[in-house]
């Protein structure tokens, strides 16, 4: 019943509206407390997580290790420990990143990912939609951003949202804070802006690493990519949270044409 897959162009017409129907699930399941204490209930969505081992491992040890460290991205790393943390990874090897693992190099190592990938987290054929989002504004601006991100292939979608929860979480630390007892907790000082701004760049590509200067983007096409992201960061929650409205007019429209997949959600459900 699972299928994996790594570009959408791997997948017929068909195929792909199965999948995308089948990845439905219900609201509640985005939210951690509910699941608290309680036997997980199984989802509506028979495809496994695809985000792959590196980002998830490196957002993890930021999120334990780093979400206090001043400047995190902007430091500079070790380039020999991020090129050695890298061919590991490359090699498929069980990489385990521990407290004693420097934050900056785990910051620069998925930095450096995302950067590399052949195709970029947010595809290249959708890079103009999204940054024409940048000129509108309000709730027309997340409802259009919002179908674009159903658009994309199932491990690219799971990939950007765990990468938004985690700068969502980074950019909560960014100012300094006051612990039980009193004492000061230094801020990261990585606002939703500068982590944007970072960032945006190595996921709204337009052309692949290599073809032409990274440098050569224009200013205003650099200030809409670091809008866009900041809007995505900010509400990553929402967007990625599919309405019970559109979820039962997917399900009217598949009544009509491939009854089966009802009567699948149903006995999932």
């Amino acid at each position: 019943g699972a299928m994996s897959v790594d570009s959408i162009t791997d997948l017929s017409d068909n195929t792909s509206k199965l999948l995308e129907a089948l990845q439905l699930s219900h609201p509640h399941e985005l939210d951690a407390r509910r699941s608290l204490g309680k036997k997980k209930m199984l989802s509506l969505n028979p495809i496994t997580w695809q985000v792959p081992r590196i980002v998830d491992r490196c957002c993890k040890h930021i999120e334990t290790h780093g979400l206090q460290t001043v400047g995190i991205f902007r430091v500079g790393s070790s380039k020999k420990r991020v090129q050695q943390l890298r061919e590991e990874f490359d090699r498929g090897l069980d990489v385990f990143l521990d407290e004693h693992q420097s934050v900056h190099d785990v910051a620069a190592l998925l930095k450096e990912f995302l950067r590399d990938m052949p195709d970029s987290l947010i595809p290249r054929e959708l890079y103009a939609a999204f940054l024409s989002t940048a000129s509108m504004e309000g709730p027309a601006q997340l409802a259009a951003l919002q179908l674009m991100l159903f658009l994309l292939p199932p491990c690219h979608s799971d990939t950007l949202h765990r990468l938004l929860r985690f700068l969502s979480e980074v950019a909560r630390h960014a100012e300094s804070s006051r612990g039980p007892d009193g004492q000061e907790i230094p801020g990261n000082k990585m606002t939703v802006s500068n982590l944007a701004t970072i960032f945006g760049p190595n996921i709204l590509q337009k052309e692949k690493p290599g073809e032409k200067d990274v440098g050569a983007m224009n200013f205003e096409d650099s200030t809409a990519v670091i809008l866009v992201l900041q809007r995505l960061i900010e509400h990553y929650q929402t967007l990625f949270m599919v309405s019970p409205e559109l979820q039962r007019d997917i399900l009217r429209r598949l009544f009509q044409t491939d009854p089966d997949v009802i009567d699948y959600l149903l006995r999932r459900k």
